[in-house]
């Protein structure tokens, strides 16, 4: 009985942290919910009190609305082209400059390690003039290369720093044998070393393209056709207006706009959690 009593009293606090972190849960999927839920009302029913949890007549034509308005597709297309261009790029700059860091010592390394982290201290719209004038002196606003670089710049100090400490958890033997065994620098790349680090250059690629995908201010400032425009600024020009907002056509681009997010999530949830935990513990 006793034995009993104990296990019970012991299952409570447990009972409690679940329901504490189901509350939790709940509250950070509730905003979510309701931009998909919001995305099926017409807009009479979206002010309603009591609100409609879950809408009485689901309504379809928003989406066929949205797909059939070629803007959206364009600024679709757009956006999927930037940053997958983006996540290429940095991926690409990102593992040679991280392995440079990892293995070879020279003078100031730690020095140009922290400088190239210390432009991450630096807020976008403080940048944002002087590019303005320098993309404009070389003729790169309008353009999606244009937009690429910056957003790459943007992203590759974090991704350096990343990517780096998967190359500092591998042993340095393995890459010893490889060179008895004949084998190159660019060999030893890319047949031992990277096919390691696949959760770095996973984790990597997904913050990379998450920034790129929810970029708002280098998309505005820089490109200002409209055909070129990329989904965010597309979101904020087109579908906001001034005076009164359709929320049900904006809530469904949002949902439509979070999907390749949500996929990404899906798939590679692991990859991204062991680049970012990745050298928070030492043995």
């Amino acid at each position: 009985m006793q034995k009993s009593a104990l296990s019970n009293k012991s299952k409570l606090p447990n009972l409690g942290q679940y329901a504490l972190l189901l509350l939790f849960v709940l509250f950070l999927i509730f905003p979510l919910y309701w931009m998909f839920v919001t995305s099926f009302k017409d807009n009479s029913v979206l002010f309603n009190i009591p609100p409609e949890w879950v809408p009485k007549k689901p309504v379809l034509s928003h989406y066929a609305k949205l797909f059939a308005d070629n803007y959206f597709v364009i600024y679709y297309r757009n956006s999927l082209f930037v940053s997958l261009c983006t996540t290429l790029i940095t991926l690409l700059i990102a593992m040679f400059a991280g392995y440079g860091f990892s293995r070879f010592h020279f003078k100031f390394k730690n020095a140009l390690m922290f400088a190239i982290l210390s432009t991450q201290m630096l807020p976008v719209v403080s940048l944002l003039i002087a590019l303005y004038a320098m993309y404009k002196s070389y003729g790169l606003l309008n353009t999606h290369a244009g937009l690429v670089i910056a957003l790459t710049t943007a992203s590759l100090p974090f991704s350096i720093w990343m990517i780096k400490v998967f190359f500092d958890n591998i042993p340095h033997s393995l890459e010893e044998a490889a060179k008895i065994d004949g084998c190159s620098r660019f060999g030893i790349l890319f047949r031992i070393i990277f096919p390691l680090s696949k959760p770095g250059i996973f984790s990597v690629g997904i913050y990379t393209f998450i920034l790129s995908w929810d970029d708002l201010l280098y998309s505005l400032t820089l490109i200002n056709k409209d055909n070129l425009r990329t989904l965010n600024p597309g979101i904020s020009i087109r579908y906001m207006g001034e005076v009164a907002y359709d929320w049900a056509n904006i809530m469904t681009v949002c949902v439509t706009a979070t999907i390749p997010i949500v996929i990404l999530f899906l798939f590679f949830q692991k990859y991204m959690v062991a680049g970012l935990t990745a050298g928070a513990v030492k043995e």
